[in-house]
Order: structure tokens, then sequence, then C-alpha cells
């Protein structure tokens, strides 16, 4: 009986223990302390006293690598195992986690350890935030998101989350993890959403992957606070006046179309160098909004469709701002020409409209759209009309970020006496 032990042992052949640390090397190529285990056992591999006396030949291939395992004269024993007796008792360890691997022979040893686990199930591998993350983002986020918001994720990433969390596992991140990150940000509540709204996907995945129960994100206990975002100010009907009146002041042509577009029109300074040619109606007299240009990096500009369906709009167009437009090619762009302006075009036409003109503050783009939408309601007070020029989605968009009012709560007074008095 026992030569026939011996020989069934002996069948495990060099070709064989070569071909199994083949596919131990591919499957964990990345998990050093389990292949520094492999490499161990066949290159010193000592046997315990109720392993087999037959040493397998040593793989010349691992004799470099150190011997770190020790393997002691006893082994600790699960309940359920007392009675049962394997050939190979061996401890091995990963990620720090020490886990035995018990087996009665090497074919079930192998198989064992390519699976990971021993038969106890006390393997426990676990992930590195920072490598879950990246791979997230380029796998998940950044192919099916506007470059615009693949910049903004990759921002939170780099200078919050990985700095925050780099040294955890993704299974050891706790509510108080996140919390002490949040109250470690000196920053807008605006920008700690942003945070929110990037950490809260990545724990979502793993959720979906198993590696951690619950998402801390989550938790009741958990408070996000800050300091508001400085709203956009409007120019002042003194200022607009101004500059309308002094577009003839501005000496290159393309800055005056630009000027005269954007002071009399409820644009997004992207629709407005996405406009074609090909998009003025000068017969009609009408705007059609059918493409952005961006620049997500700070730099070279994106064409890209709008920002949203209700951005896809058409909008009435000045008889005054008309008189500067000189039609081109119609698929030319109305700023810049065959190729839309990049953002330092943009900044340093800015620059030239403002010296030109002697105006007293920068020029700011998007300060021209609050004001534009601020007046036309104070104009009309139908907010349904506001909306729909400003392009939003609802009018709560509107009237939160745009609508900002030109009277003084000082003024309540005058009106309500008007109201009851005549």
């Amino acid at each position: 009986m026992h030569n026939q032990k011996e020989s069934n042992y002996n069948s495990l052949t060099e070709n064989n223990l070569h071909k199994a640390l083949g596919l131990f090397i591919n499957y964990y190529n990345q998990t050093q302390p389990l292949l520094q285990s492999i490499a161990d056992y066949y290159s010193q591999t000592q046997f315990s006293k109720t392993s087999c006396n037959h040493m397998p030949p040593v793989l010349s291939s691992s004799q470099h690598l150190d011997n770190c395992i020790e393997v002691p004269d006893y082994m600790p024993c699960t309940k359920g195992e007392q009675n049962m007796t394997y050939k190979i008792n061996r401890k091995i360890i990963i990620n720090g986690k020490k886990t035995w691997i018990r087996a009665n022979s090497e074919q079930e040893y192998a198989e064992k350890l390519v699976n990971g686990i021993a038969d106890n199930h006390t393997s426990d591998i676990k992930h590195s935030f920072k490598d879950y993350a990246l791979n997230w983002f380029e796998v998940y986020a950044k192919p099916n998101i506007a470059t615009v918001t693949a910049v903004t994720y990759q921002r939170q990433l780099s200078l919050y989350l990985i700095p925050a969390f780099e040294d955890l596992n993704i299974e050891d991140i706790t509510v108080d993890d996140v919390q002490q990150l949040f109250n470690s940000m000196d920053t807008a509540k605006a920008t700690k959403d942003k945070v929110r709204i990037v950490l809260n996907q990545i724990l979502n995945a793993a959720v979906e992957d198993e590696f951690i129960s619950r998402n801390p994100i989550k938790s009741n206990r958990l408070k996000i606070t800050g300091k508001e975002s400085k709203a956009t100010s409007t120019y002042t009907l003194e200022q607009m006046k101004y500059l309308i009146q002094h577009i003839d002041d501005i000496k290159q042509p393309q800055d005056k179309v630009y000027l005269a577009l954007q002071a009399l029109h409820p644009l997004r300074l992207e629709e407005l160098l996405g406009l074609q040619w090909a998009d003025i109606d000068l017969d009609h007299m009408a705007l059609h909004i059918c493409r952005a240009v961006t620049h997500p990096t700070r730099n070279q500009p994106e064409i890209k469709a709008p920002k949203t369906k209700s951005s896809m709009r058409v909008i009435g167009l000045s008889a005054f701002a008309a008189k500067y437009l000189i039609p081109s090619n119609s698929t030319d762009f109305v700023i810049g020409g065959a190729k839309p302006l990049s953002f330092t075009q943009v900044r340093r036409m800015c620059n030239r409209i403002q010296k030109d003109i002697g105006f007293d503050e920068r020029i700011t783009p998007i300060r021209f759209r609050t004001t534009i939408l601020t007046d036309l309601y104070n104009q009309t007070k139908d907010i349904k009309l506001t909306q729909a020029a400003a392009g939003h989605t609802t009018s709560a968009m509107t009237l939160k970020h745009y609508v900002k009012g030109r009277e003084s709560v000082l003024d309540t007074a005058a009106t309500v006496e008007t109201i009851y008095t005549t």
C-alpha cells in the first residue's frame, strides 16, 4: 500500500511541475507574496512530519528567489480537522495575511493555490484603493463621459481622493475615513460635492464587486459642509450700456462680432464659440444653437453637442448685433474661422476688448449671460420665457443661478405703499 502511494506521488514529474509553475505565474503575476511562496516551495521546501519523504526536483528558474517562509514542525488545526491527516500542510502569506493550505496531493495543493484559497477559506486578498479607483476611472468613467467631465473627475482623484486613501485598501475605508477627508478640505461645498460624486461611484462599484458590503458615503452620520461658492455677479445697467456704445472702438473686426453677440444674447461662451455661419439666419433674424466648443484642458478647443437637449434651441438675433456680421463660408466658425478659438485665444480677445474700449472691469463671458437673463426676467416677469432663452431644463435652474434681481430690499416699502395707497 505504501509503495502504491509512493508510486502515485512520483508520478508528478518535473515536466508537470514546470507546467504548474507557469500556470501559477500567469495567474498571480501581480501577487508577489503568492509567487514567493510558490518559488520557495519548489526551491527549498521543507516537509512537515506528515509530509511524504520524497522531495520533488528543484526548478532552476526559481533558485535566485529568497526563501522567506518557515514551515514549523506543527500546524494549527481548525474545527473539524482534528481527526484529519494531510500529506501537505503548508503556510503561505498573502498581503501580510498568514494562511494554511492543506492537501493530500500536489495536484490538490496546486488547484487550491491557483484558486487563491485554502480549504478552510481563510484567504483574504484586499484591493488597493488607488489601483481600484484608477482602474474604475479608465475603464468605466472616462470612455463614457464628456471630456470636460472626465477632466473634473481626474482632478478630484489626483487632488483629494488618492492622497487621502492611497495607503488604504478599498475594504478598509470607513465612514470615519470619509468624514475626515471632507473635514480636511478647506474648499467650497461645491468642490466637496464633486469629490463626493466621484467617491460614491467608486465605492458603489466596490459594493457591486462584493469587496465591501456597504458604501460608507451612504451613512447618515456623514456631514458635508463648506463655504458657499461665490455667485456670478451681473454687470450694472450703466456698464452694459457703456459696452454696447463702445463696440465701434474695438480695433479687430472679429472682436467686435464677439462682443455684439455676447453682450446682446443669453449665450453660454461654448455656444457662441460653436456658432457657424450656417447657424445664423439673417432672413428670419435667428440664431440656431446646435453645437458647443469647450476647452476641457484649458488649452485646445473640443467641438461637441450642446450641454443638454434644452440647450439646442433657436433664439432671436439682435438687429443691433446683426450689422457687425459679415457672413463667410457656411462651415466656418463665426468666431475663429476655419477652426474655433483656443482657451488662450479667447482670454487674449477679452483682454484686447477691455483695453480698446477702456472698460473698468474684466470682460468675463459668463457675466454677460447672467446679466442678460436677469434683465430679461425683470422686463418680462416671464420665467418660462427666460428659461427657454437660457436653454435650461427647468425654471428652477434659471431662478437659482441666473435671475439675480436689480431691485434693493429698501425699495420694497415704496412698492407696498403704492399697492395699498393708490
